[in-house]
């Protein structure tokens, strides 16, 4: 089973890296090698006093090596002291003083050399030092009194240990002491205040130091502060607590973080800027602590010296500091030695770069020796910073140690020169499986090992060619990087390692699979609070990878709530509330890769009623409302709606009294007098409207006379002599004040009548009675209260009752227009005699009598009314030929007034309306008989008839039209000499002096001639006669007979000619019940059907107006025995079988032994 190995789009760049870390020249540990130091304690040991000192030193080596120990520069003889053991195979050391000792005892610098036969390694120099936490040395520190506005700076000062303690400070109940811009704690641990405030006053100002690595906290005597509450000190610029004066100087290594600090004193208190003098902050590196009293760079460079001005600034000045920073450099590594496998005989190099602020002093030592004083070995050769070698033998193998040192520091490595004749081995486990995405890079491990250095050449299948870089990357380290994988980037590999001592091999094994992809992403929703929301999230993935679907909220786990549900495919949160709404991400994971989508979810509702309702402003006609709106509900509000209550005439009963805008909280309100006003407010936003806040506190304005008269006034009579007078009470928001009540006035407007009033209360109506009949009258209906009068109201115009009216029009006049159109008029009646509105005048009209008939009958009579004074109209809709009767009316609202006198007049002749009926009967061969009906309406005296008529075929196509006349006294007509079996359509209309009417159709068929239907039906049944049946039975004997010849001269051997048995087959003539139609034919005459049944000549083939069926004549070999000579062209097919070139030429072969073809013979008995 080979090993898999998975490669993620996240997991490359590591592999990667550690690919490139796997070095060539790691030794493998069954191999002579010299020792190499793998762990050590620090070089700056700090170690806690209350336990066992423990000095690591380990090393790797074959044979394994030894371990020996130095203390301060001299060797350090651990079998003498009985606390000293060092572990078995290591050369860590333990030392005991947990039993008894000190640790200040074992203060000091150690250094650790591991040895054997091919060299010795040593470690760094390892500073051991025990931690230090003193306590506070006892001093009595005097209360502080200061003046407001005063700064103050509170020391700390806390004892110096090891490592430096952690300062902040408290109260006596172990909180935290508030810190800001005008208080704050500096770098050195004191509190610094740039103005003191009353507030500030408490008598317990505590300093803690904490010391982590022996985990104590050391406090300080409590400080007391007194700020006196009296007049503030003046206000003064900003000078600098810390630094002092106007420059510093400020030195950082490099690689640490460079905290640069300016805390200044003013009142107001100040604020602090910084720059740097010349260039600009870096800006990943930047960040401000301490309300940007310190501002810090982290991963300091040489390029950061510089001079950085930090800048106090308050409203009476500003104030500069400028600090010059020099970044120093202990040692760092260029270029540090590496171990060394040579071959004997090959050359090899150690190089040993470093720098630093100032330049590092190199020095070479080797096996742990000063290589001034060690033994002399002619392959080396120093030069500065580089060793060289050549022509190296076994004796040769050594370690060397470079030391890079400056004053601030100092870098020590071990290489080791290890000479060695070994031929390639490969380490990495073979059959490994790599699995990787398509399109992403894949890497195949090669780890090897060989000296000489052996080369490394990687083939794919089992006869592939050497893999070159044109596509491929071929790493140092023996791994090969396919930098993006296809599909056809799967198989084997394998990787051959050489050198001059053998050869090495191992295979692997790539397989490619399909990426995940999120087909369907879920998408941004914004839903109401209470609803439901689904996401949807479709992954496809490779068939052989399953994936794991995991859905996050805000980047962490999915809340623990029974209301989200997740199945395949979807996300559903049932019931959202407030805190659903968030980032929602659907990751999907298989063991290769992993892809993730989110989408926002936005939580919405209507917002929350607003609240603390306010009234302030309180005038008698006005008030000014405030409110604090509620939660918008992440929809921002749009408008506020304000309602008012009126408790006092419709309690319970909310108003819309104003909306403004979502951005305000105030509005300034009308009010109307003596209303007892509550408010409420709603809120609304795109989603809806908010249910209304608590009712404001109520606000009764004062009483006052009425503001307005009621609308609507009207004067209408319903009886001649009286004069209703209506209009629209006001409500109790419009009263204004108690004791509404109305003062109705009138007099007539053409009279010099002074105006009668009438006071009244509780009612929109008042009747004057004894009015004259429809005379115009001034009505004034005003508003009064407690208080007063309504203004004047603006006087209206209306009438007494109607009468009916008294005269009929006169001059009655008639104009026939046409036969059914009449235009009449009359003369208007005197305004006077209406006795009301004049609405118009109304026509009254009926047929009397029909000129075409004898008796009279009354019809029932037709009323046209036309609107205001007209004096003409027309009547439309007459009946032709008619004699008509009419009179005309004046009309008021009260009614209509006398008739006019009748007037009389006559409609001309119009056209017919079409026959009442039209029918065919007794159809013959050829003729028809039509009766019909006259027209309902003649319209006048009928004429005549017309008939037209014109044959159709079976195709639809209409022959030529006849028109014939017909008296208009008949009701009955023949039509002869018609064609037999033929429809006719037939077009029929009456007529008068005026002109023809309108027609009516229909259609007849004369009926067929039975002689010729006789002589098609004997044609027809032929196929039932004896004598045809007979016919039909001997041409099947016979073909049985021939049947049976053919099969007995195959039997024999005899030939039967593939030509016989084509044509037997393929004449359509013997199957008279299939035509190329399906059907049985039309029918033809006796002549020619005995001319299509004429016998053909001998030999002949198909007619030629017939085409052979393949299924008729695809015969097989078989089907015709093996004695057939000649009957085959040179590739084996038959010759003529599917020919249709030369249907008249005999078959190869013996003509004369022919037998008669069925199909001839067929023909013949015909």
């Amino acid at each position: 089973m080979p090993k898999k190995k998975h490669f993620s789009a996240g997991r490359v760049p590591l592999i990667l890296f550690l690919c490139q870390m796997i070095s060539a020249l790691d030794v493998p540990l069954d191999l002579v090698q010299p020792p190499t130091i793998t762990q050590q304690s620090p070089k700056d040991y700090i170690i806690d006093p209350r336990e066992n000192i423990v000095i690591q030193c380990e090393a790797k080596g074959r044979p394994p090596p030894s371990f020996s120990w130095t203390r301060n520069g001299t060797h350090f003889d651990i079998d003498k002291d009985p606390l000293v053991t060092m572990k078995p195979g290591s050369g860590t050391l333990v030392i005991n003083i947990l039993s008894e000792g000190k640790a200040e005892t074992y203060e000091g610098v150690y250094q650790c050399t591991a040895r054997n036969e091919r060299g010795a390694a040593i470690s760094n120099n390892i500073v051991v030092r025990p931690s230090r936490s003193p306590l506070w040395t006892k001093e009595r520190l005097e209360p502080i009194t200061l003046r407001n506005g005063q700064s103050l700076v509170l020391p700390c000062r806390p004892p110096i240990g090891l490592p430096p303690a952690i300062i902040f400070w408290m109260d006596n109940s172990f909180q935290r002491l508030p810190q800001s811009e005008r208080v704050s704690q500096g770098l050195n641990g004191d509190l610094y205040f740039s103005n003191v405030l009353p507030e500030d006053t408490r008598e317990d100002y505590i300093c803690y130091a904490r010391f982590n690595h022996t985990q104590t906290i050391q406090q300080k005597q409590p400080i007391s502060l007194k700020v006196i509450s009296a007049k503030p000190s003046k206000e003064r610029p900003p000078t600098f607590l810390t630094p002092e004066g106007n420059e510093s100087l400020k030195e950082e290594l490099r690689g640490n973080v460079l905290s640069l600090e300016c805390i200044a004193e003013g009142l107001p208190t100040p604020v602090i800027y910084w720059i740097k003098e010349d260039g600009t902050l870096p800006v990943n590196r930047t960040f401000y602590r301490n309300f940007k009293k310190t501002l810090q760079i982290t991963q300091v460079s040489e390029a950061d010296s510089g001079n950085y001005q930090c800048i106090a600034k308050n409203t009476l000045g500003a104030v500069h500091h400028t600090i010059s920073v020099t970044v120093k450099a202990a040692p760092y590594w260029i270029s540090a030695p590496q171990n060394l496998v040579l071959s004997p005989g090959e050359n090899g190099t150690l190089i040993c770069r470093a720098n630093g602020n100032p330049k590092p002093r190199i020095g070479w030592l080797t096996n742990g020796v000063p290589v001034e004083i060690a033994p002399d070995d002619p392959s080396r050769k120093i030069d500065g910073d580089t060793i060289m070698f050549s022509n190296v033998q076994e004796r040769s193998s050594a370690v060397y140690q470079c030391n890079a040192s400056n004053e601030y520091g100092y870098l020590l490595a071990n290489a080791f020169v290890n000479v060695l004749a070994e031929p390639p081995r490969i380490l990495t486990s073979a059959n490994i499986l790599y699995q990787v995405i398509a399109n992403r890079p894949a890497l195949l491990d090669c780890a090897f090992f060989g000296s000489p250095l052996p080369t490394i050449e990687w083939f794919k299948g089992t006869k592939g060619r050497a893999l070159h870089e044109d596509i491929y990357v071929l790493h140092d380290n023996g791994t090969l990087e396919i930098p993006v994988a296809q599909k056809d980037s799967a198989g084997t590999y394998t990787c051959v390692a050489r050198n001059k001592l053998g050869m090495a091999k191992n295979e692997v094994h790539l397989e490619i699979k399909d990426p995940t992809r999120i087909i369907k992403q879920p998408e941004y929703a914004v839903v109401q609070r209470g609803s439901k929301v689904s996401f949807e999230c479709k992954v496809k993935h490779d068939d052989t990878l399953i994936p794991t679907i995991m859905w996050l909220k805000d980047n962490g786990e999915l809340p623990n709530d029974e209301r989200f549900s997740v199945d395949k495919d979807h996300l559903v949160v049932t019931d959202v509330s407030d805190d659903d709404g968030g980032t929602y991400t659907c990751a999907a994971n298989t063991t290769l890769d992993s892809v993730s989508a989110s989408a926002g979810l936005r939580v919405v509702d209507v917002p929350n009623p607003p609240f603390d309702l306010e009234l302030t402003n309180q005038l008698d006609k006005s008030v000014q409302l405030t409110w604090t709106p509620g939660d918008d509900n992440n929809s921002p509000i749009t408008k506020f709606i304000i309602e008012y209550e009126d408790a006092m005439h419709e309690a319970g009963i909310w108003h819309h009294q104003a909306e403004v805008s979502g951005t305000q909280t105030t509005a300034q309100l009308t009010l109307s007098p003596y209303v007892n006003y509550s408010f409420r407010v709603m809120a609304e936003n795109s989603i809806g409207r908010s249910v209304p806040s608590e009712a404001s506190e109520q606000y009764l304005t004062k009483a006052a006379e009425p503001d307005q008269n009621p609308t609507s006034v009207e004067g209408i009579g319903t009886e001649p002599d009286n004069l209703v007078i209506t209009w629209k009470p006001l409500n109790g928001f419009q009263s204004n004040g108690p004791g509404l009540q109305y003062k109705v006035s009138w007099r007539q407007k053409d009279g010099d009548d002074e105006w009668t009033s009438v006071v009244v209360a509780n009612v929109s109506k008042y009747i004057v009675s004894g009015t004259p009949t429809f005379v115009p009258y001034l009505i004034k209906v005003q508003a009064l209260n407690d208080v007063g009068f309504a203004p004047e109201p603006a006087a209206v115009m209306g009438h007494s009752g109607e009468d009916l009216p008294m005269v009929a029009p006169g001059n009655v006049r008639v104009n026939v227009v046409n036969s059914t159109l009449a235009e009449v008029h009359w003369d208007p009646v005197p305004l006077k005699s209406v006795r009301g509105h004049l609405q118009g005048y109304r026509i009254y009209y009926w047929k009397a009598q029909s000129s075409s008939k004898r008796n009279r009958r009354h019809i029932e009579k037709k009323i046209l009314t036309f609107q205001g004074s007209k004096t003409h109209g027309m009547l439309p809709g007459l009946q032709p030929y008619s004699h008509y009767t009419l009179n005309v009316r004046v009309v008021n609202g009260k009614g209509e007034g006398p008739a006019s006198t009748d007037r009389a007049f006559h409609t001309p002749e119009g056209v017919p309306s079409a026959p009442s009926s039209l029918k065919i009967v007794n159809p013959t061969l050829d003729s028809l008989t039509l009766e019909w009906d006259p027209p309902s309406h003649p319209n006048g005296v009928l004429t005549e008839y017309t008939l037209r008529y014109q044959p159709i075929n079976s195709t639809h196509e209409l022959g030529p039209l006849v028109d014939l006349k017909i008296p208009a006294n008949k009701t009955r007509w023949t039509l002869k000499h018609l064609n037999f079996s033929t429809r006719y359509k037939f077009y029929f209309y009456a007529q008068t002096s005026v002109g023809s009417g309108s027609q009516i159709t229909e259609e007849a068929i004369t009926t067929v001639d039975e002689g010729k239907m006789a002589m098609a039906s004997r044609q027809v049944d032929i196929a039932t006669q004896g004598w045809f049946i007979g016919l039909m039975c001997a041409v099947a004997l016979l073909i049985l007979i021939l049947l049976i010849v053919c099969f007995i001269r195959r039997n024999k051997g005899g030939k039967y000619p593939v030509k016989e048995k084509e044509d037997a087959h393929a004449d359509p003539e013997i199957q008279p019940m299939k035509e190329d139609d399906g059907t049985f034919g039309e029918y033809r005459s006796f002549e020619s059907d005995a001319e299509d049944h004429k016998p053909l000549k001998k030999g002949s083939r198909t007619p030629s107006d017939r085409t052979v069926k393949k299924e008729d004549s695809d015969d097989s070999l078989v089907d015709y025995g093996e004695g057939v000579n000649g009957q085959f062209n040179e590739d084996g097919s038959f010759i003529g079988q599917y020919s249709g070139k030369k249907e008249k030429e005999p078959a190869e072969g013996n003509e004369s032994s022919e037998a008669p073809s069925p199909v001839n013979a067929m023909n013949s008995f015909v």
